[in-house]
């Protein structure tokens, strides 16, 4: 994997870089898809590639390690030949997923124990397992295991969890580099950042994990129960530390009004379940503003979803089309929603990508902030 750094927005730490993959070409800012079990949530391939012009989507170690299961995956030729999509992938490696758990799993010094939410079964995480994993998955940028404490944690927690998760992520690092790729393309490995809400515990982090050199690097453990103000805080932390010439990984946020902060702060990638989650509830994200699909205000607006957009779905459908399929419960609003939703996320980090390369993102930015925050 290389990344480039193109350009850098005046009067703030915003970037615009190009990552390259042997499975394509990343335009930075990005934002990337969830597709969790490996598929995006009621979006086809062909819509991700033509209406949400995605180019690089995420899928998850825990989730396709359960379902459908390493064997298959394998035997498919990985994740890319499994689910027909050609372009770069990212696996996050199940440590958020694990810690969701909470009931149901145990850290110790070996790795993560958990049960299966599908069926009790138990199973073990180790940093090295999840390297094997993800090398079978076959993704262009994987992920290390890590421990992502909740917001609210101590600082005595948290800094026991930081321990460990630099433990793992010194195992982890020297197995990566152990082992080989399966299937004939290069893959890249992501140290992450933990320290939860405490600005000493994130210097510490991100030192030990920009020590390792590794192509990238990720911010984890943010948008799990602190303040906002407190998350842009950490960013700005952590940013100050990671190397300048390695692309940088927000995991897990956020809504457009957090993505712009992020890349403000100088993030490069990101992800979240947002779009289509939201989507799939009847909420639209547009550059005006957010939109509750099954209010009655839309009964009778017969204008395009998103008159502008550059997916073909907002020009087709109106909004009052759109609500009376949420209304009728209709599976085709939830499909709508999501493409819409993830199209407009692309669009806005293209967006901002546009404006730091011209040096008007600053200016630009506070507008669209302002305006992302109402409801419409």
């Amino acid at each position: 994997m290389d990344f480039k750094l193109v350009s850098v927005a005046p009067d703030t730490k915003a970037r615009a870089g190009i990552i390259t993959t042997d499975h394509g070409v990343i335009e930075t800012p990005i934002f990337m898809p969830v597709g969790t079990v490996g598929s995006v949530k009621g979006v086809h391939i062909h819509e991700l590639r033509e209406d949400v012009k995605a180019q690089i989507i995420l899928g998850n170690t825990y989730h396709l390690y359960l379902r459908p299961g390493m064997d298959i995956i394998t035997r498919a030729g990985g994740l890319h030949k499994f689910n027909g999509w050609d372009r770069p992938i990212l696996t996050d490696s199940g440590g958020f997923q694990v810690f969701s758990l909470s009931a149901n799993r145990k850290l110790t010094e070996e790795g993560a124990h958990f049960r299966s939410h599908i069926d009790g079964s138990k199973h073990l995480f180790t940093p090295e397992k999840v390297v094997d994993i993800q090398r079978m998955i076959g993704s262009d940028i994987m992920m290390a295991l890590d421990e992502c404490p909740p917001g609210t944690s101590d600082y005595q927690y948290a800094r026991k969890s930081l321990e460990l998760t630099k433990r793992w992520l010194t195992r982890g690092w020297k197995h990566f580099n152990s082992t080989s790729p399966l299937y004939g393309h290069s893959q890249a490995f992501f140290p992450i950042v933990q320290g939860c809400k405490y600005a000493d515990l994130r210097r510490d982090s991100a030192k030990f994990v920009a020590d390792l050199g590794a192509e990238g690097n990720a911010i984890g453990g943010l948008a799990v129960g602190e303040p906002t103000e407190v998350m842009y805080e950490m960013i700005e932390v952590c940013n100050e530390i990671l190397p300048e010439d390695r692309p940088r990984y927000l995991m897990g946020v956020g809504t457009p009004a957090n993505i712009l902060e992020a890349i403000d702060r100088g993030v490069d990638m990101m992800d979240c379940v947002m779009p289509t989650r939201n989507g799939r509830n009847g909420m639209l994200f547009t550059p005006e503003g957010t939109m509750n699909m099954r209010n009655l205000k839309w009964a009778d607006d017969f204008s395009p979803i998103w008159e502008d957009s550059p997916c073909m779905v907002d020009r087709v459908y109106s909004r009052a089309y759109l609500r009376h399929l949420f209304i009728a419960q209709e599976l085709l609003a939830m499909q709508i929603a999501s493409i819409h939703n993830l199209a407009f996320y692309l669009w806005l980090v293209g967006e901002a990508r546009r404006r730091i390369i011209d040096g008007s993102f600053a200016s630009w930015k506070k507008e669209m902030v302002e305006k992302l925050q109402r409801r419409l």
